[in-house]
């Protein structure tokens, strides 16, 4: 699993991000893609460190909805990556046009 550093140490009350394996590709189910098979099934999940520690340790976390989970440090204060892609070209023109059509209705007044 990579560590993403931000920084290596987490303090009490850091937002950090905990990982760890659940199943090996042995263990996996047979009807699961071959391709998913082959790989470890791993979670990730976000949280306060209940605990001092560094990246690579172990770590308990408090999450957002209170519960308690206990795995390696991959990050403290990780990054949001996620996007939406690339823009769609219909929505890059409405806000002219619903100025457009704004300054009209004024203008009709």
């Amino acid at each position: 699993m990579e560590i993403l550093l931000v920084s290596d140490r987490a303090e009490v009350g850091d937002w950090v991000e905990i990982g760890d394996t659940v199943l090996e590709p042995g263990q996996r189910a047979p009807q699961v893609p071959e391709d998913t098979r082959r790989v470890p099934l791993q979670y990730r999940v976000r949280g306060f460190a209940a605990e001092p520690g560094m990246c690579g340790a172990p770590m308990t976390i408090r999450t957002r909805a209170g519960r308690e989970l206990r795995g390696t440090l991959l990050a403290v204060r990780p990054a949001y990556e996620h996007g939406f892609g690339v823009p769609a070209d219909e929505l890059l023109g409405i806000g002219e046009e619903l100025r457009s059509i704004l300054d009209a209705a004024v203008a009709s007044e």
